[in-house]
Formats: C-alpha cells, sequence, structure tokens
C-alpha cells in the first residue's frame, strides 16, 4: 500500500484528490479544508466518486487504510495519509471547525 505523511501530502499542495472516509457526522465536526468526504460505510458504493490516485485519510489511519486496500483489489491507486487527521493537525495542519477555518499552531504550511 502507498503512504504518505501529513508532512508530505501538504507539500503537494491543494491540487490533490483528498478522500476522507470518516463519517459525515465526524467529517461536519472538523475537516481538511480540500478533502472530500465519502464516508466508509458508503466507499463500495460510491467508489466511482473517487479519482484514481487519490490520497485517503481518516482520524488516524486504519479506515483509511481498509478503504487503500479496497481499491488496490479493483486494481485503482491509492495513497493512505498515514496517522490521518489526527497527525495532520499535531504537525500544524489547517482544519475546517464546522464552517469556520482553524489555521493550527504548528509547521505544515
Amino acid at each position: 500500500m502507498n503512504q504518505i505523511t501529513p508532512k508530505e501530502l501538504a507539500a503537494l499542495g491543494e491540487n490533490v484528490h483528498l478522500i476522507d472516509v470518516r463519517e459525515a457526522d465526524e467529517h461536519a465536526e472538523f475537516r481538511v479544508p480540500y478533502a472530500k468526504n465519502i464516508p466508509l460505510s458508503e466507499f463500495a458504493e460510491r467508489v466511482d466518486e473517487v479519482p484514481d490516485g487519490a490520497y485517503i485519510m481518516c482520524l488516524a489511519g486504519g479506515r483509511s487504510a481498509k478503504a487503500c486496500e479496497f481499491l488496490d483489489r479493483l486494481g485503482r491507486q491509492a495513497t493512505n495519509v498515514t496517522g490521518g487527521i489526527t497527525a495532520w493537525e499535531d504537525e500544524g495542519g489547517a482544519l475546517v471547525y464546522g464552517s469556520v477555518a482553524h489555521a493550527s499552531e504548528g509547521e505544515i504550511s
């Protein structure tokens, strides 16, 4: 399985396909600003919405790893974001809480 750290992902910029596989209520609470939500519980039915080469994220990396494994079985390329949103925030990545953007204090820019 391909993997990337949050810091490496941030260095790619916002023009990547980032999929957040947390449930809709989790995504609504806080999220990476440019992440599209496709909950793992709906992932198989909505797999056509996932572009080849997408980056997959969840809270800590477990659900996103499952989504990447599923895509791999379909012959699709995807990359798991190690540590998920928890690591993203720990490294200073910006998050949106509810409908308000919040820049975490840290190193990702």
